[in-house]
């Protein structure tokens, strides 16, 4: 994975002629997916980060999220099951912040 951050970040630098001026992996972690309870525990991290972030209030509200894609083929009980089930905990700690 290294290399490949490698040479993709060298070439879009060097074709936006920026080469040695910024990082395009920027604190980058691989994460791999290590069964179902992880994927769940991402999935609400990942649709509660923008309410952790302070860019909106409400998860629902986020144009990007892909909550609105589970909302509209599994619905708000799934969601919310999901949510009681999988919480995202301290999932992200210290790599996001």
């Amino acid at each position: 994975m290294g290399r490949l951050h490698g040479r993709t970040s060298r070439a879009w630098n060097l074709a936006d002629g920026l080469t040695g001026q910024r990082q395009v992996w920027y604190r980058f972690t691989d994460r791999a997916i290590r069964g179902e309870r992880h994927f769940y525990q991402a999935l609400n991290y990942i649709h509660y980060n923008p309410v952790k972030h302070d860019h909106t209030q409400d998860p629902y509200a986020w144009t990007w999220s892909s909550v609105h894609l589970y909302f509209e083929t599994k619905g708000r009980d799934w969601l919310r099951a999901t949510w009681r089930d999988y919480p995202p905990g301290n999932l992200g700690h210290g790599w996001d912040d």
